[in-house]
C-alpha cells in the first residue's frame, strides 16, 4: 500500500461536528483521565499517536498520515508525537512513558500487547491524560475511548466468504480447512476468531488452527507448510486467514506445495498486493476497513479531549474492567466483483495501481478496464 502521504492529506473532507453534550463539566474525570488538565483553549496541544508494527502496510501508509492530517486540519497549532513499536511491547511501553514525560495532552494507542501496556495507560490516567485505544482494545484498565471496527463481524464475513467459495467449487465437506488467526497478544484477534467460528463451526472440518505470533506472514507460511504436511495436500480445501499479510504467506506455501488452482483463502485490510491477488484469482476475498474514517474519528476525539470536551459515544465495549465508550465502524467484505464499487470508489486504491504488473490482464474480468 504505497500512496503518497501528500495525496491522502490533500483529500477534501467535510468537517464532522463532534457532539459535546457530555463535556467534562467539573473536576472529576470519572476515573479515565478524560477531563483532566488537557484543556487547550488557545488551540494548541500535544497529541501522541503510537502504532504497533510495520509489517502490515496500513499503519505507515494510511493510519499515521491520515491521523496527523486530520489533527492539523482541526488544530493547526497542535503537535503530534509519533512512534511505531515494530512489534516490540517494551519499545511501545518506553514510547508511551516518554510521551507522558514530555507532557502529552492526549494519547492514541494501538497496542502491541494489550495487557503489557496497561501500566503505562495507568500512568497516563494518574496524570489525567486521556487515552484512546485505537484499533485494538486495551484490557484491564479504564480509559477514555475505543475506536475500531466491529471485529466479530469481520470474522463472520471471512467465514461466510470461505463457505460460499467452498460451495461454489463443490468442495464443501470434501476436505478440511486451515485457520490462520492473528497474534494472541492482540484482543482483536480473539474477536476475528470468534466471528469465524460463529459461521464455520458445524459446517466444515477445521484440520489445523494457529494463533500466529506478530501477525507474521513468514510464520503464517511456516504454519501453512506444517498443516499441508500433517493433513496431506489433497485434504486442504480452504484457508481462513485473518489478514492479507498472512494470506500472502499461506499462498506462498501452497504454491510451493504445488496447488493448482489454489484453494480459496480469505484476508483483511485490502492491501494492494491482496487486491491484485483477488483480481488474478489467487485470493478469494479481503475485508475492507475504511481506515480514513477510523483515523479521522480518533483524531477528532483527540482534539476534542485536548480542548476539554468529551463527545458522546454510540456504544460501550466491555474490556474486562469497564465499559469503554466506543466508536465501532462497519467492515465491508470485498470479492472480485466488489472492488470497483468499494475500494476504487472510495479512492483507497486507484485502478492504475491495482491493474499494474501481473494483474493488468485480469482487470477486465474484474470490471476494472
Amino acid at each position: 500500500m504505497k500512496p503518497t502521504r501528500g495525496a491522502w492529506c490533500a483529500i477534501a473532507v467535510a468537517a464532522l461536528t463532534l457532539a459535546t453534550g457530555c463535556g467534562s463539566g467539573g473536576g472529576d474525570d470519572g476515573g479515565d483521565g478524560a477531563s483532566g488538565g488537557a484543556k487547550k483553549g488557545g488551540g494548541s496541544a500535544t497529541i501522541a499517536l503510537f502504532l504497533p508494527e510495520t509489517k502490515t502496510t496500513r499503519y505507515e501508509a494510511f493510519d499515521r498520515p491520515l491521523f496527523q492530517a486530520r489533527v492539523k486540519q482541526l488544530c493547526p497549532g497542535c503537535e503530534v508525537i509519533y512512534g511505531n513499536a515494530d512489534q516490540d511491547p517494551a519499545k511501545q511501553q518506553a514510547q508511551v512513558e516518554s510521551a507522558i514525560a514530555q507532557g502529552a495532552d492526549v494519547i492514541a494507542l494501538d497496542a502491541v500487547d494489550a495487557k503489557a501496556v496497561a501500566p503505562q495507560v495507568n500512568q497516563a490516567r494518574q496524570r489525567r491524560i486521556p487515552v484512546i485505544a485505537y484499533d485494538r482494545l486495551i484490557t484491564g484498565i479504564d480509559y477514555a475511548y475505543f475506536v475500531s471496527f466491529n471485529n466479530v463481524r469481520v470474522g463472520e464475513m471471512q467465514g461466510q466468504a470461505l463457505l460460499d467459495a467452498l460451495k461454489a467449487r463443490g468442495t464443501l465437506g470434501k476436505g478440511q480447512i486451515v485457520m490462520l488467526n492473528g497474534s494472541p497478544t492482540d484482543p482483536s484477534s480473539a474477536d476475528y476468531k470468534k466471528g469465524a467460528h460463529n459461521v464455520l463451526d458445524g459446517k466444515v472440518r477445521i484440520g489445523r488452527e494457529f494463533d500466529t505470533p506478530d501477525w507474521s506472514p513468514d510464520k503464517a507460511q511456516q504454519e501453512m507448510e506444517q498443516a499441508i504436511t500433517a493433513l496431506g495436500r489433497e485434504r486442504v480445501v480452504g484457508v481462513l486467514s485473518a489478514n492479507d499479510g498472512m494470506a500472502g504467506g499461506a499462498i506462498a506455501a501452497m504454491k510451493r506445495a504445488g496447488y493448482d488452482p489454489l484453494p480459496p483463502i480469505t484476508g483483511q485490510d485490502a492491501e494492494l498486493t491482496a487486491v491484485q491477488r483477488i483480481v488474478t484469482g489467487e485470493q478469494n476475498m479481503t475485508v475492507y476497513l475504511n481506515i480514513r474514517a477510523q483515523a479521522y474519528k480518533a483524531a477528532e476525539l483527540a482534539v476534542a479531549l485536548a480542548n476539554g470536551d468529551r463527545p458522546a459515544a454510540p456504544a460501550k465495549v466491555d474490556n474486562g474492567t469497564s465499559g469503554i465508550p466506543a466508536f465501532l465502524l462497519d467492515p465491508t467484505a470485498v470479492t472480485k466483483d466488489r472492488i470497483k464499487d468499494t475500494i476504487v470508489k472510495d479512492g483507497f486504491w486507484t485502478v492504475a495501481k491495482i491493474c499494474a504488473g501481473e494483474a493488468a490482464r485480469a482487470c477486465a474480468g474484474a470490471g476494472l478496464r
